[in-house]
């Protein structure tokens, strides 16, 4: 006999709103690894050059990507930097 199993809570979609945050905070998550990969080549050993160049062109293709999203929504590319500011702002002061 075989049993079925269903989902216990009900699947909620996401609204446009929580879509364009979702990605406004991939482009920052994405740029903030961008700069970290950059900085970690440029301090990295012989054996980790290789690594860190492919992160680098891994994490600008996911950003080329992300930024035409978000051109495609109509997001203006600006304010997702002004809001990027902001956002490492609010960390500073949780930290």
């Amino acid at each position: 006999m075989q049993e079925i199993y269903r989902r216990d809570e009900p699947i909620i979609e996401k609204t446009e709103i929580d879509k364009e945050t979702e990605l406004i905070m991939s482009i920052i998550k994405t740029r903030r690894e961008l700069d970290y990969a950059n900085k970690n080549y440029e301090f990295a050993d012989s054996d980790l050059i290789d690594y860190y160049i492919y992160q680098m062109k891994a994490n600008q293709a996911k950003l080329d990507y992300l930024i035409k999203m978000a051109k495609v929504k109509g997001l203006n590319v600006n304010f997702i930097k002004d809001m990027e500011y902001s956002f490492y702002e609010q960390e500073e002061d949780v930290i």
